[in-house]
C-alpha cells in the first residue's frame, strides 16, 4: 500500500500537489499546537513611561470555568470577543487598559497595562480603569499582588544610570529596605522592598536606561514572577511547620518500639507489629498529604533562581542584589521543608525496617510454635502406634481362639465318623500353627503398608 501511496505521488501532477504532502508526512495532532506554544506567552513591550498592575491567584480545579466567565464579562463590556473555551492564556486591549491573563498549574494571573506616571509615585494603580468591583470579584484566592511603575532613568555624564538618592526611594517605598540592583547588564535599574502595603499591593519601581520595549516587558514580567513563584514555594512552609512536631513525636515513640523489639523480652510480638503498622500508616498518610506540596515548592524555587539569573545583576553600592535577598530570606525556609520532606522518607524507611526487623521475630516464633506442635503430633503418633500394636496383638489372639474352636468342631466332627483322633489334642497343636500363621500374615500387611506410604511420600 505505501508503495502504491508513492507511486501515486509521482504520477501525479505537480500542480495538484501541496507543499507540505510532497514533503513531510502527516502531522502529528499536537505539532501546530506545540509549536505555538513557544511564542504563547510573550512578555508585552513596554515603553517608559507606563504603569503595570500584576495579580496572581490560587486557583482550583472547580472555578477554572468561573474565571473564564469573569473574563468574558469584562470583555463584553468593552465589546471584545472573549477567550475561548478552554484557553490558557489571552490578552487584549481595553480602551486605556491592556489585560494579559495565564493560567499556571496552580494559579492563574492577571497583569494590567497603561500608559504614563501618576502625579505620585504609586497613587493612581492600574485597576482604577477597571469596572468598579471586578478585580475583587476575580475567583481564587490573592496569593501576590504588586504595582510596579517604569520610568526613564537619569543618565550621568559617564553614561550610565544614576541610581536614585535615598529621598526618591523613600518616595516609593518608605523608610522600608529597599533592595535594588543594575539589571540587563546595566541596560536598567529596579528596586523593590518586599513589603505588602497598606492597599495590599508590594511596589517594584523599574527604571529604563536602554531597553527595548520587549527587553523592559520581559525584566517587569520577572520581577513579578519572583515574587509570585515565591510565594508559591513558601506555600509548603506551614504545612513543614504543622509536621515538624509531629514527626518529632513519630521518631520518639519509633525509638521506643525499636528498644522494646531489641530488648528480646517476652512482650507479645503481635501486639508491637501492630503498634508499628499503626505509626507506618501515620507516616505514609503524612506523605501522602505533603509530597505534592514539597514537591512543588522545589520547583517554584527552582524557578526564582532561574528568574534572578535571567535578570543579570550588577550590585548597587549599599544595596541588596535580589539574589542575596533570596538567598538570605528564602533559602532557609525551602531548607527547613526540604528537611521535613526528607525526614518524612527516612521515618517511613525506618518504621519498613523496623517492620521488616519484627515480622522476622515473629515468623520465627511462629516456626518454634510450629516445630512444637509437629513434635508433639509425632508423639501422639508414636503412643497411638504403641496403643494400635497391642490392639492388634489382642485381635492375634482372639483371632486364634475362635480359629482353635472351629477346628475343635472338626476333629470332633471326624472322631464321630470314626476316625481315631482326640479332638482335644488336635486343638492344643492347632493353636502354635494358627498364632503363628495370623503372625506371618499381620507382618505381611504391616510390610505392603509401609511400602505404600513410602510411595505416596515419594
Amino acid at each position: 500500500m505505501r508503495w502504491q501511496a508513492i507511486r501515486a505521488i509521482r504520477e501525479a501532477p505537480l500542480s495538484s500537489l501541496s507543499l507540505p504532502a510532497m514533503l513531510l508526512p502527516s502531522d502529528h495532532p499536537d505539532r501546530v499546537s506545540l509549536a505555538a506554544e513557544v511564542h504563547a506567552r510573550t512578555p508585552e513591550p513596554l515603553l517608559a513611561p507606563s504603569r503595570a498592575t500584576y495579580l496572581a491567584v490560587h486557583i482550583d480545579v472547580g472555578s477554572l470555568d468561573a474565571e473564564l466567565a469573569h473574563i468574558a464579562v469584562l470583555c463584553h463590556s468593552q465589546g471584545l470577543q472573549a477567550p475561548p473555551a478552554g484557553a490558557t492564556h489571552w490578552a487584549g486591549t481595553l480602551g486605556a487598559l491592556r489585560l494579559k491573563w495565564e493560567r499556571h498549574g496552580e494559579f492563574s494571573s492577571y497583569t494590567f497595562f497603561t500608559a504614563g506616571l501618576s502625579p505620585k509615585p504609586f497613587a493612581e494603580p492600574v485597576t482604577a480603569l477597571l469596572p468598579p468591583g471586578w478585580l475583587a470579584a476575580v475567583p481564587g484566592q490573592t496569593v501576590f499582588a504588586a504595582h510596579a511603575e517604569l520610568a526613564a532613568a537619569e543618565v550621568q555624564a559617564d553614561g550610565a544610570a544614576a541610581v536614585p538618592s535615598a529621598g526618591q526611594l523613600a518616595a516609593h517605598f518608605g523608610q522600608n529596605l529597599v533592595v535594588g540592583s543594575r539589571i540587563g547588564d546595566g541596560a536598567g535599574l529596579a528596586f523593590t522592598d518586599f513589603v505588602i502595603h497598606d492597599d495590599g499591593f508590594a511596589r517594584f519601581l523599574l527604571q529604563d536606561r536602554d531597553m527595548s520595549a520587549r527587553s523592559a516587558g520581559r525584566m517587569l514580567q520577572r520581577l513579578f514572577e519572583i515574587e509570585a513563584y515565591r510565594m508559591m514555594a513558601l506555600l509548603a512552609l506551614p504545612l513543614a511547620r504543622e509536621l515538624w512536631p509531629r514527626l518529632i513525636g513519630i521518631e520518639r515513640t519509633l525509638v521506643g518500639l525499636i528498644e522494646r523489639i531489641a530488648g528480646n523480652s517476652s512482650e507479645d510480638e503481635e501486639s508491637l507489629l501492630q503498634q508499628l503498622t499503626a505509626l507506618a500508616a501515620e507516616v505514609e498518610g503524612a506523605l501522602a498529604a505533603s509530597q505534592f506540596r514539597f514537591g512543588a515548592s522545589r520547583a517554584y524555587h527552582a524557578l526564582v533562581i532561574t528568574r534572578i539569573a535571567e535578570l543579570r545583576e550588577q550590585r548597587i553600592r549599599g544595596l541588596q542584589t535580589f539574589d542575596e535577598f533570596m538567598t538570605r530570606r528564602l533559602g532557609p525556609a525551602m531548607a527547613t521543608c526540604a528537611t521535613v520532606s526528607q525526614r518524612l522518607g527516612e521515618l517511613s524507611e525506618r518504621v519498613a525496617q523496623a517492620s521488616s526487623l519484627l515480622s522476622t521475630r515473629v515468623d520465627i516464633v511462629r516456626e518454634r510454635q510450629n516445630q512444637e506442635l509437629l513434635a508433639a503430633t509425632a508423639r501422639r503418633a508414636a503412643m497411638q502406634l504403641k496403643l494400635q500394636q497391642t490392639v492388634e496383638g489382642l485381635s492375634l489372639a482372639a483371632i486364634v481362639y475362635y480359629l482353635t474352636g472351629l477346628v475343635g468342631y472338626g476333629a470332633k466332627a471326624l472322631k464321630d465318623l470314626g476316625v481315631p483322633i482326640s479332638p482335644d489334642l488336635v486343638s492344643g497343636a492347632a493353636v502354635p500353627l494358627l498364632a503363628l500363621g495370623g503372625l506371618l500374615l499381620l507382618r505381611r500387611a504391616r510390610r505392603h503398608i509401609g511400602k505404600d506410604s513410602d510411595s505416596g511420600a515419594a
